[in-house]
C-alpha cells in the first residue's frame, strides 16, 4: 500500500494538470487520431533521440549515486539504440548527418544535462516523466502511428515504443513505483522533485507546439482526390494547380483559363444541357 508521502503518490498527485495539459496539446491529440504525417513523426523521433541520449547519459553518470542508483535499469528502459534503429530505418545508414537538435529539444537537452551533472537528485523526476509515460501511453501511440503511416508489422520505425525486456509493463512500473518510494529522500527533496517533473512536462509541451508549428508548414500530401501539392521547390508556375489553389497563376496558363470559363454561369449551363442530353442519349442506347 502507498502512503500519500509516498514519492510515487507525490508525482501522480502533484503532476496530474500538467500531464492533463500534454494530453491535449494539439500535436498529441491530432496524433492519436492518426493525423500524422510520416516527416513530422520523423522529426518527433529525432527530437526523442537526443532527448534519451543526454538523460541517458547522465545516468550512466550518476548509476552509482545513491540518490538516483535504484532507478538504473539500462537492460530495461533505455531507449537511445532503438531511436537510432528507427533513425536509420527513416534516414538511412547516414541518418546522423540528416538530422540536429532543434531549439525546443535543445533546451530540454540542456535542462537534462544540468540536472545529471549538478542536482542528480531531480534526474528521478526526468526518468519518471519519460518512462512511465512510454510504458503506459507510449504503447497506444505505437499502434496508432503503426497504423496511420503503414509502418511494417515487423515493427521497423517503432522500435522507440518496443521494450523486449520487460515481459510485463504494469509489473515494472509497480516495481519502478516501489524503487522509487524507498529512496532515502528528504521531505524538501520529494517536493523539489515534484516541481522538476513538472518542468519535464513544460519541456515536452515546448516540443509538441514546436512540432505543430512544422506541421501546419508541412505541405500537404494529397488534396482533392489524390493532386499532389507543391513542395515548395523549384518554379510554383510550373504547377498549375497549385497556383490555381492560391490565385497565383498567370493570365496566359491554360488550366487556370479553363477553370476560370468553367465558373462563368452561361458556361455551366451549357456544360449541364450537354451533360442531360448524354445522359439521355446514354438512357436511349441502354433501353
Amino acid at each position: 500500500a502507498c502512503s500519500p508521502m509516498d514519492l510515487s503518490e507525490l508525482l501522480k498527485e502533484g503532476t496530474k494538470e500538467s500531464h492533463d495539459r500534454a494530453e491535449n496539446t494539439q500535436f498529441v491529440k491530432d496524433f492519436l487520431k492518426g493525423r500524422i504525417k510520416k516527416d513530422l513523426f520523423k522529426l518527433a523521433t529525432v527530437a526523442l533521440y537526443f532527448t534519451y541520449s543526454a538523460l541517458e547519459e547522465e545516468m550512466d553518470r550518476n548509476k552509482d549515486n545513491p540518490v538516483f542508483a535504484p532507478l538504473y535499469f539500462p537492460v530495461e528502459l533505455h531507449r537511445r539504440e532503438a531511436l537510432a534503429k528507427d533513425l536509420k530505418y527513416f534516414y538511412g545508414e547516414d541518418w546522423k548527418e540528416k538530422i540536429q537538435c532543434s531549439e525546443a529539444t535543445q533546451q530540454y537537452v540542456d535542462r537534462i544535462h544540468h540536472v545529471g551533472q549538478h542536482e542528480p537528485e531531480l534526474l528521478v523526476a526526468h526518468a519518471y516523466t519519460r518512462y512511465m509515460g512510454d510504458l503506459s501511453g507510449g504503447q497506444v501511440l505505437k499502434k496508432v502511428a503503426q497504423r496511420a503511416l503503414k509502418l511494417p508489422s515487423t515493427e521497423e520505425g517503432i522500435q522507440f515504443y518496443v521494450f523486449d525486456n520487460i515481459s510485463n509493463a504494469q509489473r515494472f512500473k509497480q516495481l519502478y513505483r516501489a524503487r522509487m518510494n524507498a529512496l532515502d529522500l528528504d521531505k524538501n527533496t520529494k517536493e523539489r522533485i515534484v516541481e522538476e517533473a513538472n518542468k519535464a512536462f513544460r519541456f515536452n509541451m515546448q516540443v509538441f507546439d514546436e512540432l505543430d508549428k512544422i506541421g501546419r508548414s508541412l505541405a500537404e500530401e494529397a488534396q482533392d482526390g489524390g493532386f499532389p501539392v507543391h513542395d515548395g521547390k523549384g518554379d510554383i508556375r510550373k504547377c498549375p494547380y497549385y497556383a490555381d489553389k492560391l490565385g497565383m497563376a498567370s493570365p496566359g496558363c491554360p488550366f487556370q483559363a479553363a477553370v476560370g470559363l468553367a465558373r462563368q454561369p452561361l458556361v455551366q449551363l451549357v456544360l449541364a444541357a450537354c451533360m442531360a442530353m448524354a445522359a439521355g442519349a446514354a438512357a436511349w442506347y441502354i433501353l
